[in-house]
């Protein structure tokens, strides 16, 4: 007796004599991850991969098929004719994850700018949340199919400890200031804690976890330093200039119950602005290779183009010459090129950081937190390297902080 699936798929044949017919029934290639359920209210295929991925499988297992028992030309107008469909579905996807993307990422974007306004605790407690999210992706990103193929992940223990670590350490930055003391001992310990494990201790678990510690916890800090830690303020100085209107206004307008003039430090503006930077550097680079890509930038993220790259530079050092003059800070032109240079190197290095990180672990994202943009990794990956650049740059390179 022939089986359900051959009953079923044999009365899709033509008849027609523009087909030849076959009394062969069709055999369908074995599909992974399908399975047949039986009765008129269930459906025919079950998978994990969703209905429209399954019926993109089952297409192209019926074309194949059939390609035993057709002609070459009609083989080649059914195999369009399937081709044809999964381009339309996929057009129709586009403007949806788009307008996913532009509503999620408003979504966050408010309410990071009242962070990041309000500075002190709220900053931190808000940085220290997305470093233990982004800590835990990470972590699970090293313990992946791809990475772990070719090396042993850190213990589940130690993964889970080093997350924790690195949230407290924002924390302890705003409190002591300084935490290299405190950072080294952490990492003495878990260097410790991985070589004593039970099994056979490997050099892949050390590095990766000593990374881990760097890249999701220690440079994020950097962050805390700039904004919290610059409090000079930044709106009472510097000569007057067509731009300087702007400047008061902010100063005599904001309230004083949160803060007054004073309120506008050289750490909440640099902040701003190395934000600003980075928003610059992704929004240009992305329009600039749609409309100019030709040379791609590097193997490790193939849709990027030296074309779009320079576009988001020149775009990250126009904004940043703009809210410089705005906000009067910081005082030299030449400062405001520089710092907006570092604010786009910074972004492009972290973003093909991530890129790396993401390729060895054979993902496209980090996690799936965030509609339409994926993990927490993926959206701050251009900031992590950012804010250690903005602030070493603005200690030792700018005279009185750029006042």
């Amino acid at each position: 007796m022939a089986s359900f699936a051959e009953l079923v798929l044999s009365t899709s044949r033509c008849t027609c004599p523009c087909r030849s017919f076959s009394k062969k029934p069709l055999i369908l290639p074995p599909l992974s991850g399908l399975r047949l359920v039986g009765g008129d209210t269930k459906p025919l295929f079950r998978s994990g991969l969703g209905p429209v991925s399954v019926k993109r499988r089952f297409l192209t297992a019926v074309a194949r098929a059939e390609s035993d028992q057709l002609g070459d030309d009609d083989n080649a107008k059914e195999i369009d004719r399937i081709h044809d469909l999964q381009n339309v579905e996929d057009k129709q996807k586009k403007p949806s994850q788009l307008k996913k993307r532009v509503i999620f990422g408003i979504g966050i974007g408010l309410p990071v700018g009242c962070v990041v306004l309000a500075g002190g605790w709220f900053f931190t407690v808000a940085l220290a949340a997305s470093v233990f999210i982004g800590s835990r992706e990470y972590f699970e990103l090293v313990r992946s199919r791809g990475i772990a193929k070719g090396m042993t992940p850190p213990p589940r223990y130690v993964s889970r400890v080093c997350s924790v670590i690195c949230a407290v350490m924002p924390i302890l930055t705003l409190y002591f200031g300084n935490i290299d003391i405190l950072v080294t001992s952490a990492a003495f310990l878990v260097a410790i804690a991985l070589l004593v494990q039970r099994g056979s201790p490997r050099f892949a678990q050390l590095s990766s976890t000593m990374f881990g510690l760097f890249y999701c916890g220690y440079l994020p800090c950097f962050w805390v330093k700039l904004r919290c830690g610059l409090a000079a303020p930044a709106l009472n100085t510097g000569k007057l200039s067509p731009f300087i209107s702007l400047k008061f206004s902010i100063g005599k307008t904001w309230p004083i119950l949160l803060g007054g003039q004073a309120h506008w430090t050289v750490g909440l503006v640099a902040t701003l602005i190395s934000f600003s930077g980075v928003i610059a550097t992704d929004t240009f680079a992305f329009l600039g290779g749609k409309a100019f890509g030709r040379t791609p930038l590097t193997s490790i993220s193939p849709k990027k183009t030296w074309e779009g790259t320079f576009v988001g530079l020149v775009g990250c050092i126009a904004i940043t010459i703009l809210l410089s003059k705005s906000l009067s800070w910081p005082q030299s032109l030449f400062s405001s090129i520089a710092f907006g240079f570092l604010n786009f190197f910074g972004s492009v290095f972290g973003d093909l950081t991530e890129s790396m990180i993401k390729r060895d672990a054979g993902v496209k994202d980090s996690g799936s937190l965030i509609p339409g943009h994926g993990g927490i990794l993926d959206r701050v990956d251009s900031y992590i390297f950012t804010g250690a650049l903005a602030y070493s740059f603005i200690k030792t390179s700018l005279r009185l902080y750029g006042v």
